[in-house]
């Protein structure tokens, strides 16, 4: 560490986030896109709780913790593309020191509270379908407020750790993020004092954070499995599978990208692949979400039409 560090913690106010492509041609192509993918992400989230919320029959369980997953998808891509496309257009990539570990701490609040709902809407796919008879009583609206408020509270705890880990580390050396957006291991990267503990806590948390709900969603599926294959309709099966086969393609997209990028110990140069899985943790998998669970979904398909045509269900 150098002596000038140990005397300013932070001697840098500012860092250059590279971006997605440095040549100026292809900027104003990529903000097209992104553009287009933010407007697509929030249109179609926003159309899935308009549908929830208009809609008596999707007044459920299942459908509340939907419209909580669509409202953390537009908070997630809020937070990172919106200030990726004003650099595009300002042509300034510097972002103050406040400013990333503001972005830094709402990216992993979103992220954290992903995994803790993915895991809610386990449990209550494995209570509808294993416990169809105590259903109703255990997983009641007070209930279901609860396992979104603990979700948020484990979620601020962990975003809170990381947020004030980093703020023990000294930045005195150069100050370019290979990013399109500020995140743990890019900083790590232009940290001039040691930052093994702050790996560890990383790589920790990310166990705990996807570990646990990684195992609870898998056992909650194997006995979901049972109970399906139980099932002697073929249409009985058809329709289980088809509202677990939704909820477990996002958690394959969302917990295989988050293992990737947080589960790794040492300092690895950040490269393209970074920026790949940055693309597919901020925009692909908000994008895609919507697309999921309603193209699979015939009662969230005819209610969002109903909504487009300014029609309500009789039901």
């Amino acid at each position: 560490m150098q002596p000038e560090a140990r005397t300013n913690r932070t001697a840098l106010t500012d860092f250059i986030l590279l971006g997605l492509v440095e040549t100026e041609n292809l900027q104003p192509m990529v903000f097209v896109l992104f553009l287009f993918a933010y407007l697509v992400t929030v249109g179609g989230n926003l159309s899935i709780l308009a549908a929830i919320l208009v809609e008596p029959k999707l007044h459920t369980p299942m459908y509340f913790f939907l419209g909580n997953l669509s409202v953390l998808d537009i908070g997630c891509i809020t937070v990172t593309v919106p200030a990726m496309l004003g650099r595009l257009l300002s042509h300034k990539r510097t972002v103050p020191y406040a400013g990333c570990l503001s972005q830094l701490f709402f990216f992993h609040l979103l992220a954290g509270m992903d995994c803790f709902l993915l895991t809610a809407m386990a449990y209550d796919r494995f209570l509808a379908i294993c416990r169809p008879l105590t259903y109703s009583t255990r997983m009641r609206q007070m209930v279901q407020r609860i396992l979104v408020a603990v979700s948020w509270a484990c979620a601020f705890t962990n975003a809170l750790t990381h947020t004030i880990a980093l703020t023990t580390l000294n930045f005195c050396g150069p100050n370019e993020v290979n990013h399109f957006y500020c995140d743990l291991p890019q900083l790590f990267q232009l940290s001039c004092s040691s930052t093994q503990l702050n790996e560890l806590l990383l790589f920790g948390m990310s166990f705990i954070m996807a570990g646990t709900p990684m195992v609870l969603i898998i056992s909650s599926y194997i006995h979901v499995a049972a109970a399906v294959l139980r099932i002697r309709s073929v249409e009985g099966r058809k329709k289980a599978f088809s509202t677990c086969g939704s909820h477990l393609t996002v958690v394959c997209l969302f917990y295989g990208t988050g293992i990737f990028n947080y589960m790794r110990l040492g300092s690895e140069e950040a490269s393209d692949k970074d920026k790949g899985v940055g693309v597919f943790n901020t925009i692909i998998n908000p994008m895609l979400n919507p697309l999921i669970y309603s193209l699979r979904n015939s009662d969230v398909q005819g209610s969002l039409w109903r909504v487009l045509l300014g029609r309500r269900s009789l039901a």
